[in-house]
């Protein structure tokens, strides 16, 4: 489990991107969100970029007929509107599209020109007027959440959502030992290099593909169990599909081997200097 705004959560959760935008996939779409929360997923992470608000709306419909509180919802909201009244219109915009009158978290997405103190100032608002439970930043580099700590209000940040997979390991150098050593969970995004270039080169990997072989398993599994192998990172893999969300479930019971990881290691290592913050 990891945890996440005072909440014991399953470690994988369901990302929402490119979901919602081809109406004949809707209903295989919504059927996959289903059977995740069905099968022990509690985690759905979207954002207004997504399909303009089409992915909210697939999963408003979704979930429509599951206990809210069984399901932990995350937004994001465009940096452009991070500033009042843009930014509560997008607050409630989201809310409304996805049938509930709370987000258990509301990220910014990525930074923007508006002082970060103005959005704070909202979204600390929002937090006390029971609209969304937290709050939390996308795509902030190490200068970004010192910084953000430095301002009121900035400390009650709940997460930095970031690109981190095995082949883009950048944050390991500064930021997550970081937010480790400050309690700030981390949500990782595209943790099987999805719509990365790098994707199809690690798929096809020999040392992954030789793991996963001994695991019976395949090498996106093997990546999503290598993301969430400290049990402090929440992945968040995309999947439309109910054997694709079976295999991301299962992957959180694989026991990758010290000799296993060592390999890994080989093939894809550590960063020995500070990276720019890889985003998608």
């Amino acid at each position: 489990m990891v945890q996440l705004g005072g909440r014991n959560l399953f470690p994988i959760g369901m990302g929402t991107w490119h979901m919602g935008e081809d109406p004949s996939k809707r209903n295989k779409e919504i059927e996959a969100l289903r059977y995740g929360l069905e099968n022990g997923i509690e985690v759905i992470d979207t954002a207004e970029m997504y399909g303009e608000g089409n992915s909210e709306n697939l999963i408003g419909e979704a979930i429509q007929d599951i206990k809210r509180e069984d399901i932990y919802l995350i937004s994001k909201f465009y940096p452009f509107h991070a500033q009042e009244p843009e930014l509560e219109r997008s607050l409630e915009n989201s809310l409304e599209r996805l049938g509930t009158d709370y987000l258990d978290l509301y990220l910014l997405h990525w930074k923007s020109s508006i002082p970060l103190e103005e959005t704070i100032e909202s979204l600390e608002k929002y937090v006390k007027g029971g609209r969304i439970r937290n709050w939390g930043v996308s795509n902030f580099d190490i200068a970004d959440v010192k910084g953000m700590w430095k301002l009121q209000g900035g400390e009650n940040c709940t997460a930095n959502q970031v690109l981190y997979n095995i082949a883009s390991r950048g944050i390991e150098y500064d930021l997550l030992p970081l937010q480790r050593e400050n309690a700030l969970p981390t949500i990782a995004y595209s943790p099987i290099a999805q719509g990365d270039t790098r994707g199809d080169n690690i798929k096809g990997n020999k040392v992954l593909q030789k793991i996963a072989e001994l695991h019976n398993v395949t090498v996106f599994q093997v990546m999503l169990a290598w993301t969430i192998r400290h049990h402090d990172v929440l992945a968040i893999p995309q999947s439309s599909d109910k054997k694709h969300i079976q295999e991301n479930i299962d992957a959180q019971t694989i026991q990758l081997s010290e000799e296993e990881l060592q390999l890994i290691e080989k093939e894809f290592p550590a960063p020995k200097q500070k990276k720019p913050l890889d985003i998608i």
